[in-house]
């Protein structure tokens, strides 16, 4: 009881199973969701047929690296809608994308330096030149930072910074099965003394560092590149990123305190992973239809 309003019981449950959604879909949320399933469906199978012509039309060096980073938006796309459909799988679909990105963000920056030919090429082509690292996320504020020399120890450095992110990630969301199995890992709690605040605290961090390198990179290759269309693949890259990761943490955090009102059967927290599903859903399709295969060659023929 809170002052004069009384709790719906539904409010402090857990989410609904996927069959009582089905049952409880009026009119408008049978047509909504129909529609993201749809696109997400879409996305998917236009995303197979980019695999297909990828592996027959593209380089043996490049294959790997384009299929990964033009898979982020129909994988992301296609976790939020099964997470749509069954809330109580919310927390794996997310973990599932939130992996899929970090493999992504590494694969970004291998791919900028496969466009110039490979590491050997890239070391060759540079130079005398120096890496600005005064770049964001991390050092953006920070313009007296010295340029690096390109070396290879310098390029192992900026491969290892996002390639740690791939591999951590994988460690810390197998880490919070095995927690959340055995009672330890519950994301909704906030308090200091648990695990989930410390871990995703963690993962923040190794986030922001894994960028940094993709960033100093890109800064570096952005005029060499042009030609790709590299700036506009890289926001495209960060609008994933806001859309996947920032968006989503920001709707939960208002659930967690409560600012999204609980909506029986949804609790707070349960609508608030509800509303992310659907947002990153078609905003994902949409990156994903309107941003074409980072190909710089063979050009496919238009039909």
């Amino acid at each position: 009881m809170d002052g004069n309003r009384t709790l719906d019981p539904s409010c402090s449950e857990k989410p609904p199973v996927a069959i009582d959604i089905i049952l409880q879909l009026d009119i408008f949320g049978i047509i909504l969701y129909s529609v993201l399933t749809f696109m997400a469906t879409v996305s998917m199978l236009v995303y197979i047929e980019e695999c297909w012509y990828i592996y027959r039309k593209v380089p043996s060096h490049k294959k790997s690296a384009i299929i990964w980073v033009n898979g982020a938006a129909p994988v992301i796309g296609t976790m939020s809608c099964l997470g749509m459909w069954i809330p109580r799988a919310t927390m794996f679909t997310d973990m599932t994308s939130a992996c899929y990105f970090a493999i992504v963000v590494f694969k970004f920056l291998v791919l900028m330096i496969e466009e110039v030919g490979g590491d050997e090429a890239f070391l060759r082509r540079a130079g005398k030149n120096k890496l600005k690292i005064s770049t964001g996320p991390c050092c953006c504020c920070c313009p007296c930072l010295p340029h690096v020399n390109i070396t290879r120890r310098s390029l192992f450095l900026l491969k290892l910074g996002s390639f740690q992110f791939a591999l951590l990630k994988l460690v810390f969301t197998v880490l919070s099965i095995i927690l959340w199995t055995n009672g330890n890992f519950n994301i909704t709690d906030v308090a200091i003394t648990g695990v989930a605040i410390w871990i995703s605290l963690g993962m923040g961090v190794l986030t922001i560092i894994a960028l940094w390198p993709v960033a100093i990179m890109f800064m570096h290759l952005r005029t060499t590149l042009r030609s790709l269309k590299i700036i506009p693949k890289y926001a495209m890259y960060q609008l994933v990123l806001v859309l996947s990761q920032l968006q989503s943490a920001t709707i939960n955090i208002l659930a967690l305190k409560g600012t999204i009102a609980c909506t029986p059967p949804y609790s707070s927290q349960a609508r608030g992973y509800l509303m992310s599903q659907q947002f990153v859903n078609p905003g994902d399709v949409h990156h994903h239809l309107g941003n074409p295969p980072v190909v710089s060659s063979p050009v496919r023929p238009t039909p």
